[in-house]
């Protein structure tokens, strides 16, 4: 969990590349506030992987934060996040019900992350380029996120402070 104490409710967005450890850290909350992108893309097409699901998966899931933000629940999303347009989604959902959005960013190395990568199962795997993007659009991503809206941001190393 980050170091910083933050009164709840809050928004808690993963942004990380495959295999930074965002599922890990996420475990570190009941699992009824996780909202993981990849449940979803499995429950509308049977693929955690199917990059065709993305859209619907991303709509699923942000009617449940609707949800819960509205109820005041703490929520944390456990997706890659590197996508500016889901950021905006999900920032604007916490502003709506009045909700501190806070980024964790995954700063764990490039290297780290695709050894991680490499040992999942098959099912789990993410393509190599995809992970070098996501590595990349995550460390681009990092230096603007209050501009884009978050409430608080902090660096994470594989789910351990880094500070």
């Amino acid at each position: 969990m980050p170091t910083t104490a933050i009164p709840g409710p809050v928004l808690f967005v993963l942004l990380g590349a495959a295999g930074s450890g965002k599922s890990t850290l996420a475990r570190t909350w009941p699992p009824g506030s996780v909202l993981e992108l990849d449940t979803f893309r499995e429950l509308i097409r049977n693929d955690v992987q199917d990059p065709d699901s993305t859209e619907e998966a991303l709509y699923a899931l942000g009617t449940v934060l609707e949800g819960r933000l509205a109820r005041r629940l703490t929520t944390v999303v456990d997706a890659d996040s590197t996508d500016p347009a889901m950021r905006a989604k999900l920032i604007e959902i916490a502003e709506r019900h009045e909700v501190p959005a806070a980024a964790l960013v995954l700063t764990t190395p490039l290297g780290v992350c695709l050894e991680r990568n490499a040992v999942r199962p098959p099912h789990r795997r993410v393509p190599e380029d995809v992970v070098r993007e996501q590595y990349a659009q995550a460390v681009d991503a990092t230096p603007g996120l209050r501009i884009e809206g978050f409430d608080h941001v902090e660096a994470l190393y594989g789910g351990v402070s880094a500070v």
